[in-house]
Parts: structure tokens; sequence; C-alpha cells
């Protein structure tokens, strides 16, 4: 498949290659990939990258305060630079394409126009950011918070690895960067054009319908909380069915109660999760004292989430009292809904269309560092087709001719923003 943009098409074996070759780094036995922030393979990674921008373009690059890595190109006119990339991290065991396929399709772009000949009115920025994905030191889409102003220093400082200890400032330092630096980093408003990221799209929707591509209308919102049963701990053969306080079972009507709350939503665009429980005593013949859980909620709508818990808090409550226990909530999370750029939607929707496919508008259900660049500047998103909507995982998959499509697309939305901001 080979749409055509300006005459322009990005190099398929080229990004394929890529593609493969960056995969390598940080490949485990499962087959899956570990590349989290501050590892060797983040290292290595970083590595060939700078190694590709040096050999390959025409960039200066550079590794700012937080360790997000640049590669820049000039433009023809004093215009605020027009920036596109994602992240080359990973989830533990995960795939090939969650943010790497963003970096190298920006890398893919600018090499195109440069061996073309085409000259932007604005400059051209590559950037791949710090650790978007959860990771050890418990902090993720880290390098767009700083740029959006979201983390400063004062919030990092005291930042250690959960296992070993050490400091994110340690850990950054290594990487090329410095903590105590990154709160000049924020970016003003008008400073960047525009920003632009690709990703797979995570879901199956676009699979679902048979499209390459999908513009990206907004990114879901994220609400998460701690909700703590305490029951009472009693002998798990001598106590009496019509005794007992088990803080496990009125857990689980809690987990059945987020499900059914909200699948009475009747959306597609909004989902509850409990993906953590942690129970004590935790022994086989003990009845449960207390169950730990997180519950995450994430909608597009803010009047879905406020109904979901509306249905929740009902529900709790009734728990509560039916089993006679306690049970205590504390919100933990509360990430509104991040729209997309108008201007920025429009130009990937026109992309997607000049290579004679429709352009359809999603919301993504996944957070992305777009969300925290829409705080200083024009924000958007393009997806490209999951394979059976898999990810965070190693069977991650992405067809090359949605990929190619996809990255003449963006192409070509590129060149629309070039043309019309200022």
């Amino acid at each position: 498949m080979n749409c055509k943009t300006d005459a322009l098409t990005i190099n398929r074996s080229r990004l394929q290659e890529n593609l493969l070759e960056l995969s390598a780094i940080g490949k485990n036995q499962q087959g899956g990939i570990d590349r989290w922030l501050g590892s060797e393979a983040d290292s290595s990674a970083r590595r060939w990258l700078r190694d590709y921008w040096e050999h390959h373009t025409s960039t200066e690059f550079h590794t700012d305060a937080i360790a997000n890595l640049w590669a820049k190109s000039t433009g023809t006119l004093s215009l605020a630079p027009l920036v596109i990339g994602s992240h080359h991290d990973t989830v533990p065991n995960g795939g090939m394409y969650d943010g790497a396929l963003g970096v190298l399709m920006a890398t893919e772009i600018l090499q195109t126009l440069q061996e073309s000949g085409k000259k932007l009115r604005h400059p051209l920025w590559v950037v791949s950011l710090t650790a978007e994905e959860p990771n050890p030191f418990n902090v993720s889409t880290l390098g767009s918070k700083v740029l959006g102003g979201v983390l400063k220093y004062k919030d990092l400082k005291d930042v250690n690895h959960m296992q070993t200890g050490q400091t994110l400032a340690d850990a950054i330092r290594r990487i090329g960067g410095n903590l105590e630096k990154i709160d000049s980093l924020q970016i003003a408003q008008g400073q960047i054009a525009a920003f632009l990221e690709c990703h797979i799209e995570q879901g199956r929707r676009l699979a679902d319908q048979k499209l390459p591509s999908a513009a990206v209308r907004s990114i879901t919102g994220i609400y998460r909380e701690i909700i703590t049963v305490t029951g009472t701990a009693n002998h798990a053969g001598t106590t009496v069915m019509t005794d007992r306080q088990d803080a496990l079972c009125a857990a689980s009507e809690v987990v059945l109660l987020a499900e059914t709350s909200a699948a009475a939503l009747h959306s597609d665009e909004a989902v509850a999760t409990v993906g953590f429980l942690q129970i004590r005593p935790n022994s086989t013949n003990i009845i449960p004292a207390s169950a730990e859980m997180i519950l995450e909620m994430r909608a597009s709508d803010p009047a879905k989430k406020e109904e979901f818990l509306k249905l929740l808090t009902q529900g709790v409550n009734q728990i509560a009292e039916n089993r006679k226990l306690s049970i205590q909530r504390k919100m933990i999370l509360d990430q509104p809904p991040m729209p997309m750029n108008p201007t920025v939607i429009k130009a990937v929707e026109q992309g997607i269309e000049q290579g004679g496919r429709p352009a359809v508008q999603l919301v993504s259900m996944a957070g992305h560092d777009a969300a925290h660049m829409a705080r200083v500047t024009r924000s958007g998103m393009i997806f490209a087709q999951s394979v059976n909507g898999k990810s965070h995982c190693a069977d991650e998959a992405a067809e090359m001719d949605d990929i190619e499509y996809t990255a003449n697309a963006m192409l070509s939305a590129l060149l629309i923003l070039d043309e019309e901001l200022d």
C-alpha cells in the first residue's frame, strides 16, 4: 500500500528494518521487551537512537535535563518548531510497537523530508520522551509531565527505585540528564507550534472497522482510588458462616460492583478495572481480616465518571451494611480527559483521506504523552491499527501496510500544519 503525499512517501522497508533493530534491544527469553526507565536496555536504546540520528539525518541532537532525546532540524522561517515523536521505553515483557513506532515513524518522516530536499517553513524536531510507561520509580509520562509543567524538581527529588532504593536523580544522571535543572524545561505557550504523536491504537476498534488509521479526538480521563475493606480475622474452621466478617468476600463483591457499574453506563469509552488486590493475613486457615484494592475507572466523558461513582458509592455502602464491616475509600488520581487540538485533528483527518481511506475519530482509552503536551501547545495523535487489539504484551503487533499508510498520512498532516500554522 503506497499513499501519495505531495509526491512524498516514506521508505517502508527502512522503517520496518529500524523497528526490528530497536526491538532487539531489551528482548527477553519470552519474546517480549524489557526496556524501562534507567535499565541497561534503556541506555542502549538511547545510544542506538543518537547514533542513528547522527549517521542518517542532518540534525542537532541533545539530551535535556529530564533525559528526553531530541533531534532538531531547521526551517526556512523563524517560526516555532513542529515536534513529532513518542517514547522508546516499554512495560515489562512489552511489545515492539508501543511508543517505539512513534519515535521511528517520526525519524522516518524527517529522513524522507531531508532526502527529498523538501524544507518546511517550521523547524522540525523529533523527540523520544523519557519514561512514558510505568516503571520501578513509579513515575509515568515523566518527560512530558516535566515539559508540560505538571512535575517539578520538588515533586521528584525524593523519588526512589521501589526495589533497589536508587534515587531517580541518579537514574536520570546515568542516562544523560540532570534532575536538579528540570524546572527550566517547562514549555511556554507559543514555544512549540504543535506536537503530533503516532501510536498503535492498543484496542480493536480500527481492526473491527478494517481501517488503517484514525485521528484521536481526546485522551481519556483516569480516576483511581484505594478501597480498604476491614473485617475480622478468625479461625477458618471453627467460625460458622453466619458469624463471619470476611474482608475478601466483601472485596469480591466490590470488584463485581465495579464491573456492573461500568457496564451500566453502556459506553465503549467508559471502563473500570480492579488490577491490584492484597489481603491480610493471607493465610489458608484464617478468615481474611482486610483487603486492599486499587480501582481504576477511565472515561472520555466526565458525566459518565460521575454516574459510575454514584453507582459505586450506593453499592459499596450496601455491601458494608449487609456484611457489617468497614469499607474505606481514598481517591489517589483524578485526571480529566484531555481533548486534542481541533486544527491538528483536522490535519490528521485530511492526511488520512489523502490516501483514499475514510478518516474516523477515536478517543484514546490509554494515556499518552500527547495529553501533557496539550497543556502547552496544540497537540494531536494519529493511531495505527493494532492486530487483534493486543498491546502491553509480547504478542503486540501491527501490519506494515497499516504502518506505511499511517506514516504517509502523518507526513501529509505535518505538511498541512506547516502551511497553516504561523
